[in-house]
């Protein structure tokens, strides 16, 4: 009988020392973030920022990407997620979703089904789209090509369809008319745009944080002179440390639930296809597919081929560093994976309709949790999962260019008897991209060039195209757009390495199904480089060549600096 009480007694106390804690850290951060800005106004006021902004530009105006900015920005999430998860969806939250948008959306999903309204509604988004096409090409016509390959690839897609008359139109409509307004958003829009070189910016900065244990294990010499297995590859071992804690955490969980479930409610797929196209975003192949790895086995032929779609049209965090390292954009290659979340899933069921009914919905699926026994152990565990992505990047990396350069010489040597020196594999199957470099918006005067590293990418991989581009970029080569039309055309993982690392990753995790995941894999690989040529079309229509030549002028300074820095170190 007494043991009730003690134990209400431990509860309570547990309750109270928890409410606390979590006191203190309000009063904590309330302290700090009152001191900063008493901190900022002080030095604001004392700064003559009329004289001093180039000098002093942190204090002299409000910076969101950095500073006193990002810290308001920072607290303002966290405080927002707070009170929304907390406060408002407890008490009001249910209440309202449940009297007003459950009916709301009952009614909405009953009234656009209809065909007449599709038809008005489809009308009046043709209408927006060719009067958002008059005002920003008038005066760039040009710019009106980028139309062609987003046309042939839907031609191509209805033509080649396994089952033309189960397209559901309204969600391949849908998920490219995303990928625009997210194109437009981040391209465009200057502040979207803003919002997207200030989070690719964190995020290279985030991911250069690596260098320091590089440098610590491999010594200075190795990575000041840049060598890609030792300078570049190692951020794996750091961005797959970090994914491995938020997994352990389930906040990794969390964040993909909700984006997919926000992609199955706007375009109407399912849900594991939704949860793997946002994890995408981010993650690699082979951890988004781990997400799901119950459900695999329950997947039809077509949600196999969206999976799939989703990886080969994006590239993953922990390979982001080694693009930046050639001279890519970073707010490019995120904008890159974020359109093609969206346009995957819409394109890989324009190719490949879904004509089966789905074993799995939103009320059965939960994400794989973590087996790791701690925090520790997550962390320790992340590292040396990523020893098996470098060892994997690099086998492909030496296989593939040594296969291509014996490709090379073949052709070469039969091109020297008829006098063609010049002639080699990756010239000739270069020519068959000129076209379609044209179609995504390039220049002619760039198309040679631009269809040699979209060739590259196809048939070798895209870190080798990335290094190539970063070269014509150095070289001014080509004009500053060609280069983001390109650096958008090959932020892919589809390439031959990947698809057969894409085939062994499912056929495992469902081995009964791998009669069915072989026979989508090559569709899936043409349509993951369909996705990547689309966004990169959209691209091409909305980006601004002094906006482009502003952007790779940066990051070409930065890499001086770079070298500049590299160099007093070496003679130091």
């Amino acid at each position: 009988m007494d043991i009730c009480p003690a134990q209400e007694k431990q509860s309570l106390l547990r309750r109270n020392c928890k409410i606390a804690l979590i006191c203190l850290i309000h009063i904590a951060v309330g302290s700090y973030f009152g001191y900063a800005t008493h901190y900022y106004i002080r030095e604001y006021n004392n700064h003559q920022c009329s004289e001093a902004l180039e000098r002093d530009p942190l204090y002299c105006s409000m910076r969101f990407c950095d500073g006193y900015g990002f810290l308001i920005l920072f607290l303002g999430f966290i405080y927002f997620g707070l009170i929304y998860y907390k406060v408002f969806k407890p008490t009001l939250g249910h209440r309202l979703y449940r009297k007003y948008l459950v009916p709301l959306n009952r009614w909405w999903m009953i009234f656009s089904r209809k065909r007449s309204t599709s038809a008005i509604l489809i009308g009046f988004l043709f209408v927006i789209l060719a009067i958002f096409l008059y005002y920003e090409t008038k005066d760039e016509p040009q710019k009106l090509s980028s139309l062609a390959a987003p046309c042939f690839f839907i031609a191509c897609g209805n033509a080649f369809s396994t089952n033309r008359s189960a397209i559901k139109w309204r969600l391949v409509i849908t998920g490219i008319t995303c990928q625009f307004m997210l194109g437009i958003i981040c391209i465009r829009w200057s502040v979207g745009r803003s919002i997207f070189e200030c989070i690719g910016n964190r995020t290279a900065n985030f991911l250069s944080f690596a260098d320091e244990g590089s440098r610590f294990v491999y010594g200075d010499d190795m990575i000041s002179q840049g060598v890609f297995a030792f300078a570049i590859l190692s951020v794996i071992f750091f961005f797959s440390f970090l994914i491995s804690i938020l997994y352990y955490m389930g906040v990794m969980q969390w964040v993909v639930m909700k984006l997919g479930w926000l992609l199955a409610q706007l375009l109407g797929t399912t849900v594991c296809e939704s949860v793997t196209a946002a994890a995408n975003i981010v993650l690699s192949m082979t951890e988004s597919a781990i997400l799901i790895r119950p459900y695999i086995k329950l997947l039809t032929a077509s949600e196999i081929h969206s999976i799939m779609v989703s990886g080969f049209a994006t590239v993953s965090g922990s390979v982001l560093a080694a693009y930046l390292s050639f001279g890519a954009s970073p707010a490019h290659l995120i904008t890159s994976s974020v359109m093609a979340a969206p346009a995957s899933l819409a394109i890989s069921k324009l190719y490949l309709p879904e004509t089966e009914e789905s074993k799995n919905s939103a009320n059965n699926i939960q994400l794989e949790k973590s087996q790791d026994s701690s925090l520790l152990d997550a962390a320790s565990n992340g590292a040396n999962n990523a020893i098996q992505i470098v060892l994997g990047v690099t086998a492909n990396l030496i296989a593939f260019v040594a296969f291509i350069a014996f490709l090379n010489a073949v052709v070469s040597w039969f091109g020297g008897l008829v006098g063609l020196d010049y002639v080699d594999f990756e010239w000739l199957f270069s020519k068959l991209f000129i076209p379609l470099a044209w179609a995504m918006g390039v220049p002619w005067q760039d198309c040679d060039e631009v269809a040699k590293i979209v060739a590259t990418k196809t048939i070798i991989n895209e870190f080798v195209a990335y290094e190539r581009l970063g070269i014509l970029i150095n070289n001014n080569a080509i004009s500053a757009r060609s280069a983001g039309i390109a650096t958008f055309a090959i932020c892919g993982f589809a390439n031959p390495s990947s698809m057969g690392m894409m085939i062994g990753i499912l056929a495992t995790m469902a081995p009964k199904s791998r009669g069915v995941i072989t026979s989508v894999a090559f569709r899936a690989f043409v349509v993951g480089s369909i996705v990547c040529f689309v966004s990169a079309s959209f691209a091409g229509i909305l980006m601004q060549e002094e906006e482009e030549s502003r952007v790779y002028q940066k990051i070409l300074s930065l890499n001086q600096l770079r070298n500049i820095t590299i160099g007093v170190i070496e003679k130091q």
